[in-house]
């Protein structure tokens, strides 16, 4: 399918969502892999973009748009397949955005970020292993919480793989490299979803290398 679609950002958990749902829904998207805070996001060009000076950003032709669970979800409803479930009811719908919510605002947001921002940005933000030690806490107190409703699931909603495992294996990924250890149903969770292709392929690209057309 060509498309007018480009994604800008590499390197990090949010960035890779956007990419591994193009990936998934076999989409041809140009890739801009500028980084965070590596002054590329504060050129006159990308400003132009996005005065936010914040990465993943879409551009599909004349249309714009920033944060990642919201670029995930434009592109599912506009460039459908079969790979990426979507709700077909308004309570199903909810229970997604349910997910969605819960995994952003309580683990990424509140307990990763916070741990990135005081841990390996100290520099930027101020060290506080106070902080750090409390957020990871935080964050596994969620990740429990995660692993009880999932309840050895393979995939969020009982429907299929969809926008809420994205973004739910994007913060495991990260609460893993952050030291954190996850509850055996959900570890295995997350190593079926690192078995799909589209996956694989979207963290290559996320890492910077090259992507196979």
């Amino acid at each position: 399918m060509t498309t007018t679609i480009t994604l800008w950002g590499v390197g990090t958990a949010r960035c890779l969502r956007p990419i591994w749902v193009a990936e998934e829904l076999g989409l041809q998207y140009d890739l801009r892999p500028i980084g965070p805070r590596t002054g590329e996001t504060q050129t006159p060009e990308f400003k132009a973009l996005n005065r936010k000076q914040k990465i993943p950003l879409l551009v599909d032709g004349d249309f714009r748009l920033s944060e990642s669970v919201a670029i995930c979800r434009y592109l599912i409803d506009t460039y459908p397949n079969d790979s990426i479930y979507r709700p077909a009811s308004p309570q199903e719908r909810a229970r997604e955005d349910e997910w969605c919510c819960h995994v952003y605002g309580e683990i990424d947001e509140t307990s990763l970020y916070i741990m990135r921002r005081h841990g390996d940005l100290g520099h930027i933000y101020g060290s506080s292993p106070e902080v750090v030690k409390a957020s990871k806490e935080y964050a596994e107190l969620h990740l429990h919480a995660v692993d009880d409703l999932l309840d050895g699931r393979s995939s969020v909603l009982e429907g299929g793989f969809g926008l809420a495992d994205v973004v739910l294996q994007s913060c495991l990924d990260w609460a893993v490299a952050y030291g954190i250890g996850l509850a055996p149903r959900l570890e295995a969770y997350r190593q079926g979803l690192a078995g799909r292709d589209a996956y694989q392929r979207a963290v290559k690209v996320n890492s910077g290398e090259r992507r196979h057309e």
